[in-house]
């Protein structure tokens, strides 16, 4: 797979973008960044959906502060109108003056269309602890 740098750039922006409507907690500017027809496999329930606006609102209004998202060992692939992207995620926000920070794994791919690059698919997850706990090894740091 062959990336142009003009590509790849406007891909980061759109990341960037995102960075900045998490910490903002602005659903609709989160929204702006995916595709109508998105596909989404995150971590709460159900194991599929599209973008839920209301829902992200509803999941930033649960936090005190802005959501910090910064990612570490991203990695960004262009061919032509598609783009895929994967790497580790980390959140960090507060909640009743307590701060709450994960690491999770993160897909995404991106179409590039007459509006500019939107997201198509993301996936997230959280390693568990497979020693019949179940947690989620939300301890984890790169």
């Amino acid at each position: 797979m062959q990336t142009d740098d003009r590509s790849s750039t406007q891909v980061e922006a759109v990341f960037e973008a995102l960075s900045e409507g998490l910490r903002a907690r602005d659903a609709a500017a989160v929204g702006a960044l995916f595709a109508p027809d998105a596909q989404i496999f995150d971590l709460a329930p159900p194991l599929a959906h599209g973008f839920d606006r209301q829902g992200l609102a509803d999941w930033f209004a649960g936090w005190d502060g802005p959501v910090e998202q910064s990612a570490s060992d991203f990695e960004i692939k262009v061919s032509g109108d598609l783009a895929v992207c994967h790497g580790l995620v980390h959140v960090q926000t507060t909640r009743g003056g307590e701060e709450a920070s994960w690491w999770m794994r993160a897909t995404y791919a991106l179409a590039r269309d007459d509006r500019g690059w939107r997201i198509i698919h993301e996936h997230t997850s959280v390693p568990f602890y497979m020693d019949g706990s179940y947690r989620a090894a939300i301890d984890l740091a790169p």
